[in-house]
């Protein structure tokens, strides 16, 4: 049951097991993903699948991904394309990729899980995942592909800080605490940017976080009147 934020969080049980706590919704995700990245990187290596093993991630990026063109096809009339604003936050570029969203959904999904339910936090992740592949196709000019849960996985973390704002607002705290993971996390991908240029999968990312935060202040328990509340409180 999600716990109401009119009152704030209790800190966590020591000893507490921590994977036992993620919502079985959140491990589904990362279990399908691990799967996913596990026959692409079997097959990339010729472990499976014979020869056509090995261009098995190209074609699942070029049959699954999102870029502009798919959208102009889906607008279109292509209707069967706007599964991919789905599907292809399954599919990712490593081994490396797809373990560091994994990592970052279980323990995103597990406070979000927390704090909102888990039908919440599925609407969160699914929201922020088909929203930020769109603002991602509108604002990239070229044909750039989006693969990979990261913007679901920045949608959790905008519903983490909404929860967190309210949270340490409840203690009295500087609620500007509440960004700090996301300035962390913008902080990097620009390092990375500097030294080995710039990716514009980051505008995904962002128009997911931005999402996760919007869904959060609407389905968080005690919805917008929470958010009021807390607002009159200052």
């Amino acid at each position: 049951m999600a716990r109401s934020f009119q009152t704030p969080l209790p800190d966590p049980v020591p000893g507490e097991s921590p994977v036992n706590a993620v919502p079985p919704v959140i491990v589904a995700l990362v279990l399908a993903i691990a799967g996913i990245e596990a026959a692409l990187s079997l097959g990339g290596q010729g472990l499976a699948g014979g020869a056509q093993g090995v261009g098995w991630r190209l074609s699942a990026i070029e049959r699954f991904a999102v870029s502009p063109a798919v959208l102009d096809y889906a607008l279109g009339g292509e209707a069967g394309l706007w599964t991919r604003f789905v599907t292809y936050a399954f599919i990712h570029g490593s081994v490396m990729h797809a373990l560091f969203a994994g990592a970052l959904l279980l323990a995103l999904g597990k406070f979000v899980g927390e704090g909102m339910g888990q039908g919440r936090t599925l609407l969160v992740f699914f929201t922020a995942t088909v929203l930020g592949a769109v603002v991602f196709a509108l604002l990239v000019g070229d044909r750039q592909p989006l693969f990979g849960a990261y913007p679901g996985v920045y949608g959790l973390i905008g519903a983490f800080t909404y929860l967190l704002w309210l949270r340490i607002g409840a203690t009295g705290g500087n609620r500007l605490q509440a960004f700090r993971l996301i300035g962390m996390l913008l902080a990097i991908q620009l390092l990375f940017g500097a030294l080995f240029g710039s990716n514009p999968q980051w505008i995904g990312d962002v128009a997911g976080f931005v999402a996760g935060g919007a869904v959060a202040v609407l389905v968080a328990p005690g919805g917008l009147a929470a958010l009021r509340a807390r607002l009159r409180a200052r």
